[in-house]
């Protein structure tokens, strides 16, 4: 029988729990419960005990609830949740994985969510979720359901709520992936609106040679999903063009880079092949929301939603040397690619982010910054999106594939 496994706080959400677990069960699907909470007394009895998800963190209960830290507490109870549902998960006693609950609740539950492997299902129903999700949602797949009204009793409107989101955990519990012909070997490849061109190039190349690519649109976010699945162990190469998040995360974008951008596949041996695609650019929101200091830099307004902003000389060496230092620290086979006319469609010659001196100090940056011991730096008398810079890339991945093989 396929399981939902639920974890919350019992003692405060107890009630509401066992309506979910009860419409759960009504789908003909198992339901473990796990008690992460701390000070009351659980409103109902659970299959896995508070104690055992504090024990599971190195804690105990009972000194967790004395001390009266609710910040340490609840970090606590959600790394003991993470290490209860990762066991379940392997041995095949969890389908999918649900919570309810507002910002503490949510923490718990969400932190164990995303220790789970990508494609098992998540449902979160909260508080929060007409909000920012991302401290929840992370780079990985936890669905986010609204719950209209705070999760304090079982009512007419909150009773419809926890059906829908019975309904759902049972059936992607239940669920099952149909074949799709033969499985290929993954490669992932990170893309932004000015290199499409260049991925697509890159991308249908690969599918030549027999590879499935999985494009990441590079929103920070986007980054984050590529470097969790390479890290998951799913990826045989990647193609990682667009580096741009790393812009952000210098100049305070909104579009970030995660920690571990750019990390995973030297931190596995997956072999890569790297470019420095679309670091010429910043991303805000519309026009009037850029920073009161960036109002006199170059602006190039990409839409009504998104001002895009040209990164300056000294950040891109800042840019050229976090780049180096990362790929520097990979233990498998990793190659930069160089464009040295332009590293997106708006910075080649004649376009609004054209700027020499820019490019200047990204690529010198990088030439005295990379370990040629570590990485192979390929200079390439083309902007990232021709297609014999694009084609190069995807043929030299291969290549690098096959002899790792």
């Amino acid at each position: 029988m396929p399981t939902v496994v639920l974890v919350g706080t019992l003692d405060t959400k107890g009630h509401e729990y066992a309506y979910l677990a009860d419409r759960i069960r009504e789908d003909g699907v198992g339901v473990v419960l796990v008690d992460a909470g701390i000070v009351g007394v659980p409103q109902m009895t659970p299959d896995v005990s508070r104690e055992e998800v504090a024990a599971a963190a190195g804690a105990d209960v009972q000194a967790l609830a004395d001390a009266g830290d609710r910040g340490a507490a609840v970090e606590t109870m959600a790394s003991g949740a993470a290490e209860i549902v990762k066991r379940l998960h392997a041995e095949g006693r969890l389908d999918a994985i649900g919570g309810l609950g507002g910002s503490g609740g949510s923490s718990i539950a969400t932190y164990a969510m995303r220790q789970l492997p990508i494609g098992v299902p998540k449902l979160m129903v909260s508080t929060v979720a007409s909000g920012d999700t991302s401290p929840y949602v992370g780079s990985v797949d936890v669905t986010m359901m609204y719950s209209v009204v705070d999760i304090a009793g079982v009512n007419s409107i909150s009773a419809k709520i926890m059906t829908n989101a019975a309904a759902a955990l049972a059936g992607m519990a239940k669920a099952s992936v149909p074949p799709l012909g033969e499985a290929k070997p993954l490669i992932t490849a990170s893309m932004f609106g000015v290199t499409t061109a260049a991925v697509t190039t890159a991308r249908e190349r690969l599918e030549e040679l027999g590879y499935e690519v999985l494009v990441f649109h590079q929103t920070g976010a986007g980054g984050g999903s590529m470097e969790a699945l390479i890290e998951a162990g799913f990826i045989t190469g990647s193609l990682d063009v667009t580096t741009t998040e790393f812009c952000d995360l210098v100049a305070g974008g909104v579009l970030a880079a995660v920690p571990d951008r750019l990390e995973s596949a030297g931190r596995r041996g997956v072999p890569q092949v790297v470019s420095l695609g679309a670091l010429d650019m910043v991303n805000f929101g519309p026009l009037e929301t850029v920073p009161e200091r960036y109002r006199d830099r170059n602006l190039y307004v990409h839409n009504p939603t998104i001002t895009l902003m040209r990164t300056t000389p000294d950040e891109c060496r800042e840019i050229g040397r976090i780049i180096a230092g990362k790929l520097n620290a990979a233990t498998g086979p990793t190659e930069l690619f160089v464009p040295l006319r332009g590293v997106s469609a708006i910075a080649t010659e004649g376009q609004v982010f054209y700027d020499t001196e820019a490019d200047t100090a990204l690529f010198d940056t990088i030439r005295e910054s990379i370990d040629p011991s570590k990485v192979v730096l390929h200079e390439i008398d083309a902007d990232v999106n021709d297609p014999t810079f694009a084609l190069a890339m995807a043929n030299r991945l291969h290549e690098l594939i096959e002899a790792a093989a």
